[in-house]
């Protein structure tokens, strides 16, 4: 499978179509480390080969940092005081009449992270695989430019 993603201020599937405002960064500038930012949106295409069709998928999004380390996404709601570190879909596509035999079919999917917290400036990249094997690293830096203070 194949996976186009873009990181948005937001993002929302309505109708199987994706509604971002905001798309199309990669960098995030903070006055201070470590950086909370408001919201994260993920833009994610994945495009199903005609083969895969009639068969349950999952989708893993993670985020790391550039040692390989996982960074925590969200406060997990099943277990207060901990944190998670992937997200997760899984996702059927059928063949429906009209598709021609050998044809891909796009799933369009949208994540919003709140409150993300980056530890320290560094290049970070959000991992996403599909049944277990990595098929895109959509990258992020966050970039510390301290804010002037008075002269």
């Amino acid at each position: 499978m194949e996976i186009d993603a873009f990181l948005a201020d937001t993002v929302d599937t309505v109708n199987g179509k994706i509604y971002a405002h905001g798309a199309g960064w990669n960098m995030i500038f903070a006055g201070q480390v470590p950086a909370r930012h408001p919201r994260v949106g993920l833009g994610i295409l994945i495009r199903v080969p005609y083969t895969a069709t009639n068969q349950a998928h999952q989708l893993e999004v993670r985020l790391e940092d550039s040692d390989g380390k996982l960074v925590p996404l969200a406060d997990d709601p099943q277990k207060p005081g901990e944190k998670l570190t992937k997200f997760g879909a899984g996702f059927n596509v059928g063949r429906p009449p009209t598709l021609a035999p050998g044809e891909d079919q796009i799933v369009p999917l949208s994540m919003n992270i709140d409150g993300l917290v980056l530890e320290r400036a560094d290049k970070y990249h959000f991992v996403l695989s599909v049944d277990g094997t990595e098929v895109k690293r959509l990258p992020l830096r966050l970039v510390h430019q301290p804010v002037p203070g008075p002269i």
